[in-house]
């Protein structure tokens, strides 16, 4: 088997890792917490250590809250928009599938329809770095503009009307579209290369070659340089787990 060359991390699952602290600032329906979204391609999971709060969610099935507390456990598949809402200092571990995917664009606002109707559109309101403005205030006006979509979804699945929410799932593939083609590598190197890695060492070891287990090490990630930053979610500090250091052998 070829060393670490062989995928670029060996976090488990080829999963990107970061720590979530809820934002604790109230959106147009009086609620405190991030900003609706969906994702595309990737799975997410919250593992809650502290505070309280809930994870509104809105798919196929209906929309629906999930109370969130220390010790809670939840994930959300593609096509399950959710909101992470704070009830006070609600804190989480957020593991993503597909780890460097959702940097990439796996992930779409469900701002009105109006600013899905082009990159262009979408780009500008998703936008929290213009030049001259506080990052601070353009992504809460981010946020109370996604809420402001997601109500119009949840109203119209409520009443039992779900063409809003297909023509949402359209928006949000076709605004992706030219991002796409792309995310193949990143899964190619992340989580299949893990998967191929780890059915090669059981056929060797079946072999009775247990050359691998000379290469164990314990990895240690730092926080990312800039880590922590204005995410959908609240305010997230990331882990360079593609290269976190092996702690040297006593």
């Amino acid at each position: 088997m070829a060393d670490d060359d062989t995928h670029p991390s060996s976090f488990p699952g080829g999963t990107s890792l970061s720590l979530l602290e809820a934002y604790d600032d109230a959106a147009g329906d009086g609620l405190a917490g991030g900003s609706p979204h969906m994702h595309l391609v990737s799975t997410e999971a919250y593992i809650v250590t502290g505070g309280r709060g809930a994870l509104q969610t809105l798919d196929r099935s209906g929309f629906r809250e999930t109370p969130l507390a220390a010790g809670s456990v939840v994930w959300f598949t593609p096509g399950t928009i959710h909101r992470a809402v704070n009830h006070g200092a609600l804190t989480a571990v957020v593991l993503m599938s597909n780890a460097g995917l959702p940097e990439a664009g796996d992930a779409v606002l469900t701002f009105p329809d109006a600013h899905l109707a082009s990159e262009t559109a979408y780009a500008e309101a998703a936008a929290i770095d213009r030049p001259g403005s506080d990052p601070r205030a353009l992504a809460r006006a981010r946020r109370d503009l996604a809420v402001a979509g997601f109500l119009e979804l949840k109203e119209a699945a409520e009443a039992g009307d779900d063409a809003p929410l297909t023509a949402f799932f359209d928006r949000a593939a076709r605004l992706v579209a030219g991002r796409a083609p792309g995310w193949r590598g990143l899964i190619e190197r992340g989580p299949l290369a893990q998967a191929r890695a780890s059915v090669e060492v059981a056929t060797r070891l079946a072999a009775g070659d247990a050359a691998h287990l000379a290469h164990g090490g314990v990895h240690r990630p730092r926080p990312s340089a800039g880590a922590t930053r204005l995410g959908m979610c609240g305010h997230l500090t990331t882990f360079d787990v593609a290269e976190g250091p092996v702690t040297p052998r006593a």
